[in-house]
C-alpha cells in the first residue's frame, strides 16, 4: 500500500511525468483549459477519493459520512455566496450530466426546446442530434446574424413565437460575446418558457463581476468548474430555491451514483480561491489577454469572428487565408502552440475540418502571461499559419515558445520532484 507510483506501476508514471512537461512546454490556448492550483490538485488527489456517499447531507445511504457532509456543505454554501444563487448542487460529475440532470427537471422527453446552434458557438448538450439532449426533447436551434455574428435575437423571438418552446438555453462553447440576460428573459417570458444558462465557458468571469450574472435572470444555471473558474474537472448546478429537489432528485438517483467527495472538496476550495480579491484581477488579465491576442491576429491580416471577444475567447476564421481550422490545428501543434479546430457561424466547410480555429486565454493567463506575452504568441500564431509547410518556420517558432514557457515555470517543484531518480 505505501509503494509510490513509479514502482507500482512505471508505465503510468511515466505518461503523467511525460504530460507534466507537456504542459510546461507548450502553450495552451485551448478555451476551455486551465490550470489549478496546488491546493485543488492536493483536494482532488485526497483520502476522500476512498469514500462512497450516496444521498445529500444528513441523507445518505451509507455511514461514515459525518466529514463528507461538511464537505459538501462547505462547497454548496461557497457556491451559493460566490455566484448569489439561492440553491446549488455541487455533485455532477461533469457539465454535461448537471444539463443532463437539470433538463429532466423541468421537461418532459419530447419538449420543445431552444438552444444556440452548435455551429454558431452552441454546446452538444444544448440540442445537437447525437447528443442526449437533441435525442430526448425537440430542439429549434437560434443563431447569430450574418451581420455581426452576435446572437440574433429577433430571429429568436420568432422562433420562441412560432415554437412555444418549454425551456430556452443560452450559453455555448465558442461564443466570444457577453450574453444580454435581460433580453433572454424577456424572450423567455413572452411565450411562457423557463430560462436555463449554461455559464460553463466564463463562470470565472461572473464570478469575478466581469459578466453579467445569469443567476439574477435564469430559472436555472449550469458550469463546469475547470475553465475560467480554474478549479477541478467537474460540473454545478445553481437555480432557485423551487426547483432545487427535482434538481437533486433527477441527479442523484436519476443520471448519477455515488458522488465524487474528492473532487467535491477540491470544488469547495476553487469556490474560496475565487471569492478572494486576486482572483478579480486574473480574470481581468484573462479578457485583456484575449482582447490582445485577438488585436495582434488581425493586425496580422486574420478575421476574427465578430471582429474580436468580450470574453476568454477569440474564433479566428483561417479559412478567410486560405486555410482549414485541422491544417491550422495540426501546424500550431509541431510548434508546441496547443488550440483546437472549431466551426464558425455560417460555415462552408464540415465539422472535422472546419474554417476556424478558437483559441482562449485562461491558461497561459494563470502561468503568468500578460500583454507584452500575447502580442509575442499572436506573432508566432501568424508566422506559423502564415508558412503551414515550413519546417523551418515551425523549429524557430519552437525555440521562441521554450523561451517564453521557460520564464513561467508550470509545477516547478512537483515536476522536479517527479523527474528525481527512485531509491529503493
Amino acid at each position: 500500500m505505501s509503494r509510490p507510483l513509479s514502482e507500482v506501476d512505471p508505465a503510468i508514471y511515466d505518461l503523467i511525468l511525460k504530460e507534466a512537461e507537456r504542459q510546461h512546454g507548450q502553450i495552451e490556448l485551448i478555451a476551455s483549459e486551465n490550470f489549478t492550483s496546488e491546493a485543488i490538485l492536493e483536494a482532488t488527489g485526497s483520502i476522500y477519493t476512498n469514500k462512497y456517499a450516496e444521498g445529500y447531507p444528513g441523507r445518505r445511504y451509507y455511514g461514515g459520512c459525518e466529514f463528507t457532509d461538511q464537505v459538501e456543505t462547505i462547497a454548496r454554501d461557497r457556491a451559493k455566496k460566490l455566484f448569489g444563487a439561492e440553491y446549488a448542487n455541487v455533485q455532477p460529475h461533469s457539465g454535461s450530466q448537471a444539463n443532463q440532470a437539470a433538463y429532466a427537471a423541468v421537461l418532459n422527453p419530447g419538449d420543445t426546446i431552444m438552444g444556440l446552434d452548435l455551429a454558431h458557438g452552441g454546446h452538444l448538450t444544448h440540442g445537437h442530434k447525437l447528443n442526449f439532449s437533441g435525442k430526448t426533447y425537440h430542439v429549434i436551434g437560434y443563431q447569430v446574424s450574418r451581420e455581426d455574428e452576435r446572437v440574433d435575437f429577433d430571429l429568436m423571438q420568432r422562433l420562441a413565437d412560432e415554437n412555444k418552446p418549454k425551456l430556452i438555453i443560452a450559453g455555448g462553447s465558442a461564443y466570444p460575446r457577453q450574453w444580454d440576460f435581460k433580453r433572454l428573459r424577456e424572450v423567455a417570458d413572452s411565450v411562457g418558457a423557463l430560462l436555463l444558462v449554461d455559464m460553463a465557458h466564463f463562470s470565472g468571469l461572473v464570478a469575478a463581476g466581469l459578466h453579467p450574472n445569469p443567476c439574477e435572470y435564469a430559472d436555472i444555471v449550469t458550469s463546469t468548474t475547470h475553465k475560467t473558474l480554474r478549479g477541478p474537472r467537474a460540473g454545478l448546478i445553481l437555480a432557485k430555491e423551487k426547483f432545487g429537489a427535482a434538481i437533486d432528485r433527477n441527479l442523484f438517483p436519476g443520471v448519477q451514483g455515488g458522488p465524487l467527495v474528492h473532487v467535491i472538496a477540491a470544488k469547495a476550495v476553487c469556490f474560496l480561491e475565487a471569492a478572494q480579491p486576486s482572483f478579480i484581477e486574473y480574470q481581468r488579465q484573462v479578457i485583456r489577454n484575449a482582447q490582445t491576442l485577438a488585436a495582434g491576429l488581425a493586425e496580422a491580416g486574420f478575421r476574427i469572428v465578430s471582429g474580436g471577444t468580450d470574453t476568454h475567447v477569440l474564433l479566428v476564421d483561417v479559412f478567410s487565408k486560405g486555410l482549414r481550422g485541422k491544417e491550422a490545428e495540426q501546424a500550431l501543434d509541431r510548434a508546441r502552440i496547443t488550440v483546437n479546430k472549431n466551426a464558425i457561424p455560417f460555415d462552408v466547410n464540415p465539422p472535422l475540418n472546419p474554417s476556424g480555429i478558437r483559441l482562449g486565454s485562461p491558461a497561459v493567463t494563470t502561468r503568468g502571461f500578460r500583454d507584452p506575452e500575447m502580442r509575442g504568441v499572436a506573432a508566432c500564431i501568424a508566422d506559423v499559419l502564415n508558412n503551414v509547410q515550413s519546417d523551418a518556420v515551425a523549429e524557430a517558432v519552437r525555440g521562441r515558445v521554450e523561451a517564453l514557457v521557460e520564464r513561467f515555470p508550470l509545477y516547478e517543484w512537483r515536476r522536479a520532484r517527479m523527474a528525481e531518480p527512485v531509491t529503493v
